[in-house]
């Protein structure tokens, strides 16, 4: 493969990767551990470990990214986070 062509092979991915966005969780003073957790297995797709840690990071950091994706993809998911009772959004 040529320089030219990994330079090309590495710009595509870049494009890509630009056009992703985050859903963004914030901390409450409301929310359980446990709801949020079971939240995001649910609207997130995460497994309990990632659950459980971003949980944690949101507490002590005050917000998180817990997926990232293409819009369209994350604003159901978003949703579901709002309708749960949770602070999220996307950015």
């Amino acid at each position: 493969m040529s320089s030219q062509e990994k330079l090309q092979e590495e710009l595509e991915v870049l494009e890509k990767e630009a056009n992703l966005n985050e859903i963004v969780l914030f901390n409450d003073d409301v929310n359980t551990f446990d709801h949020v957790i079971e939240t995001l297995i649910y609207a997130c797709d995460h497994t309990v470990e990632q659950a459980e840690q971003c949980s944690i990071i949101v507490h002590y950091k005050g917000k998180c990214t817990v997926k990232t994706g293409e819009y369209k993809d994350l604003e159901p998911r978003c949703t579901m986070l709002l309708n749960a009772g949770l602070s999220a959004e996307i950015v």
